[in-house]
């Protein structure tokens, strides 16, 4: 809460100095100026109270009772026994830069300016009118006259320029009078209304009632919408209740962060082994195992849909052109398989790192067409001079979720890992397979793995996960 004029940042400085500071605002941030005048006469006052003791209210949005000339003895915008008189004024300058003036020009000019008496005590539940009227403040003030101890305390409070505002916190103002807020909170658009305004009063009394009345009471899809606006204002405590009712689809904020930044890793970033390292210790930090669960599944079967997508496309051509035309697409279906491939490879090591790669292996296991078209793929001579790498992504695939498996870092039933990962993709380097990738593995011998070492260690991994699945 910032404040006008020319005392109005050292009460600020104050608020977030001793109390307990909200983070954001739900609305423009309030203009406040203090001013003490300890030498008005009291005459003065009186006329000026004949003058405006009546509150001003738009008709469609009123809250509170009408100021009545028999008001209540030391009672809300009682001029008698009032110390305090705050005004309330409309400000005209919106937060941001905006051609929309409709908001402001909702709000009727009669209403644009109210003044209302209170009372300094009753002021004081507000921790934002408390640090205002405290003695701190009034000794950094250069309008005080502490040699006169029946000082009127004149303040201005600016609101922003949205129907109803004034009437929002006119209420929130009179709820400072009484300890039953249940007569005016009353429903969810009530409640709504005043909460941003007692966030932004620090009123914590009403912004307890109007959480715990949101709490017990149903609300509809745009009521629910303005809730998790208001959310990130409350505290802990005050917002575990309300963030429990609703949905978890709508709280991805988080999630939606880590996939792009998963997909920027794997796609848009220059330098890849930078990217790829950062993000992995971003999900090995996460918060939440489920979320980064859900987002490294999520990725995963993007990039498992267009490996396979690009191999049926390649495998099972259906467009006709030119010789130079079929060429250049079947070289880009490849490069795609390849790239995505992987990207594969990249996620089945992040997702067994976290030990979340149980929906992986169950996916991967479940691939007869995709090995199809592998292999009818692998028997053309096209792809050795274009993507020589590709049948061995597929095999590391196969070979870190089989030791996954073996290793007992990932759970799986033998029905659904020995008899369908094992008949599925060890297919893949039997046969013409099994000479084609020999020959791509022997041209990469260089890195000490041969085509050997790479069927005994998933044959080993295989059949310890047998042994494992029938003598345990």
């Amino acid at each position: 809460m910032t404040a006008g004029g020319g005392g109005g940042a050292g009460a600020g400085g104050v608020t977030s100095g001793k109390k307990r500071q909200r983070s954001g605002s739900y609305s423009r941030l309030s203009s406040t100026i203090g001013i003490i005048d300890s030498s008005r006469p009291d005459n003065t006052l009186t006329e000026r109270t004949q003058k405006t003791s009546v509150i001003r209210r738009t008709a469609s949005h009123t809250f509170i009772a009408p100021s009545s000339s028999a008001a209540v003895s030391r009672g809300f915008n009682d001029s008698a026994t009032a110390d305090v008189v705050l005004r309330l004024f409309v400000d005209q300058l919106p937060l941001f830069d905006t051609d929309d003036s409709e908001s402001i020009s909702a709000v009727d000019s009669d209403q644009s300016d109210v003044q209302i008496y209170l009372h300094s005590d009753v002021l004081c539940r507000s921790k934002y009118f408390a640090t205002l009227l405290s003695d701190r403040w009034q000794k950094e003030s250069n309008d005080v006259d502490s040699g006169n101890s029946s000082r009127i305390f004149r303040l201005n409070l600016g609101v922003p320029a949205t129907p109803g505002s004034i009437d929002h916190h006119l209420a929130v103002l009179q709820l400072l009078y009484t300890n039953d807020f249940s007569t005016t909170i009353h429903n969810v658009s009530v409640a709504l209304c005043l909460l941003p305004v007692a966030l932004e009063l620090i009123f914590e009394d009403c912004i307890k009632a109007c959480v715990r009345f949101l709490e017990a009471v149903p609300w509809a899809e745009d009521e629910e919408r303005k809730i998790l606006s208001i959310v990130p204002l409350l505290s802990k405590e005050e917002s575990q209740e309300l963030l429990a009712r609703v949905s978890i689809d709508k709280i991805d904020s988080s999630e939606q962060m880590l996939h792009g930044l998963i997909l920027s890793a794997l796609h848009n970033h220059p330098n890849m082994a930078f990217a790829k390292a950062f993000v992995a210790k971003l999900l090995r930090d996460f918060s939440s195992k489920e979320a980064a669960k859900r987002v490294l599944d999520g990725a995963f079967q993007s990039s498992l849909k267009i490996v396979k997508e690009s191999l049926e496309e390649y495998s099972s051509p259906d467009f006709r052109g030119d010789h130079n035309e079929i060429e250049a697409i079947q070289r880009l279906n490849l490069h795609t398989a390849m790239t995505n491939g992987r990207h594969l490879v990249w996620l089945v090591e992040r997702m067994i790192e976290l030990r979340v790669a149980d929906t992986a292996v169950q996916e991967w296991s479940n691939q007869a067409a995709f090995t199809a078209d592998l292999l009818r793929a692998l028997r053309d001579d096209a792809w050795r001079n274009i993507v020589p790498g590709l049948p061995a992504v597929v095999l590391r695939c196969t070979c870190k979720l089989s030791n996954a498996v073996a290793t007992g870092t990932i759970l799986a039933t033998r029905q659904m890992f020995i008899r369908k990962l094992y008949h599925v993709f060890l297919s893949s380097i039997s046969g013409s397979g099994r000479i084609i990738v020999k020959e791509l593995l022997l041209n990469h011998s260089g890195s000490g793995f041969t085509c050997c070492t790479l069927e005994l260690q998933m044959l080993d991994a295989f059949c310890t996960t047998y042994v494992k699945s029938r003598y345990p």
